[in-house]
């Protein structure tokens, strides 16, 4: 919530879906600069892709909105309520031993969320006795009271935000490490020339953050492009910052394969599956058929003439992981059961939450050159996310997979924490 770039308005249900902290005049222009947060004072120029109606709420603004008032006056009081009965300081019928740990559990997680609550209210309390020394005939008072007020200001600005920050719960697959999927899509071999730049785009950006980045998977094209291909990404928030890059991806340019110079629209598909631990999702050994195969492409002699490629089956539901990546056939059966546990947990976390995110099937969809969550223009250099009506120039750098590519993921987080937290408001009105 630190740094809010974006700045959209989406009609969802009876409530508005915006950013939080742009003022006014800066979605009114066309082009604005904004210095990013990842690259120290260097400038990048950003744009909304399309007109976006926008009714712009401050934090002030959320503030004085009554549903969140509400919402958190319905915390405090449930996080009241739990602590008495915690603290035994209500005489009450004993709860069952669940019961009390739930409640314990919840007193645990609310309690960061009401100090900060009750921090801005002390700030808030101190401001309001600020503004009394400013009315002070005493112009060495009024001097110290402007600058108290100032630090005060900025104190409940922060607060705010923290406070913003922790409505928005935690989802369980964010601390997962992931494995990446890439598949060219429409567009014959300029699909696949594609599909192989995207999956290089995500190995730097793996890199960029310092994370480790495990091929299982690299089926190639004749002409060096990429026909499928996944990896294991592991490292701090790697699926929470690699999540919203699932989709469709679409590519306008002049492809190397066209000889008349006419420019061809294709599109490569991005599957990003949350990687489970082996405490919180384990599969029956009795469930799988593993097979073995000679590998095929390049990697040697010794590859293409042993038994070390692997295919796992799981039969009760029929989905298939393969690697022959590596010489070792147990190396590949290890990255095989990995990608296949992040298959399974995929689905299971898809079939829990269908009703609300329906994920795998925005996820893949049907490949198709309309079904596009992104654009990469290379006639007028640009990549334009759909979902936000981002643009950001530079196309280079950004398959570069650094610090634009972050920036761009950076803003879609925020707009889904925003979306997040509106939902949630809305829920709690509706509630009550």
């Amino acid at each position: 919530m630190a740094h809010r770039r974006l700045l959209t308005l989406f009609p969802r249900g009876k409530e508005w879906i915006t950013l939080f902290h742009k003022p006014q005049h800066v979605i009114n222009q066309t082009v604005h600069e904004l210095v990013s947060p990842f690259s120290g004072k260097s400038k990048r120029t950003l744009h909304t892709g399309a007109p976006l109606m926008v009714k712009l709420l401050s934090v002030d603004e959320l503030f004085a909105r009554r549903s969140l008032q509400e919402h958190l006056s319905k915390i405090e009081k449930e996080y009241s309520e739990c602590l008495k009965v915690v603290s035994g300081s209500v005489a009450e019928d004993p709860c069952s031993e669940d019961d009390m740990r739930a409640k314990r559990t919840k007193v645990s997680l609310l309690s960061p969320l009401i100090q900060s609550m009750r921090e801005l209210d002390i700030k808030q309390k101190e401001m309001a006795e600020t503004e009394m020394l400013l009315k002070d005939e005493d112009k060495d008072l009024r001097e110290l009271a402007e600058l108290e007020k100032e630090n005060c200001l900025q104190d409940i600005q922060d607060l705010r935000e923290k406070i913003l920050d922790l409505l928005i719960p935690e989802e369980e697959a964010d601390l997962s490490d992931l494995v990446l999927e890439v598949t060219a899509g429409v567009g014959g071999q300029e699909a696949m020339l594609f599909n192989a730049e995207v999956f290089d785009m995500y190995h730097g950006f793996a890199q960029h953050q310092g994370w480790s980045f495990d091929i299982l998977e690299h089926m190639t094209s004749d002409i060096g492009g990429l026909r499928h291909a996944s990896a294991s990404i592991s490292g701090p928030q790697s699926y929470k910052k690699m999540k919203f890059e699932a989709g469709v991806h679409r590519v306008q340019r002049v492809p190397k394969t066209e000889k008349q110079g006419r420019m061809h629209t294709s599109t490569m598909t991005v599957a990003v599956l949350p990687q489970p631990t082996e405490i919180s999702f384990t599969i029956n050994s009795k469930d799988l058929r593993i097979e073995t195969k000679r590998a095929s492409g390049a990697g040697g002699q010794h590859v293409n003439t042993t038994d070390s490629a692997v295919r796992i089956v799981h039969l009760p539901t029929g989905v298939v992981a393969e690697c022959q990546q590596e010489r070792s056939q147990l190396k590949n059966k290890e990255k095989a059961m990995k990608a296949l546990r992040a298959k399974l947990y995929s689905m299971k976390l898809e079939e829990a939450t269908s009703k609300r995110y329906n994920q795998r099937k925005i996820q893949i969809g049907t490949r198709g050159r309309s079904e596009k969550i992104r654009t990469y223009n290379f006639a007028q250099d640009r990549v334009t996310d759909h979902r936000i009506g981002l643009t950001v120039h530079d196309i280079k750098s950004f398959l570069l997979g650094e610090n634009l590519l972050e920036e761009m993921n950076c803003s879609l987080q925020e707009f889904s924490n925003q979306e997040t937290l509106m939902e949630l408001l809305e829920e709690s009105s509706q509630e009550g």
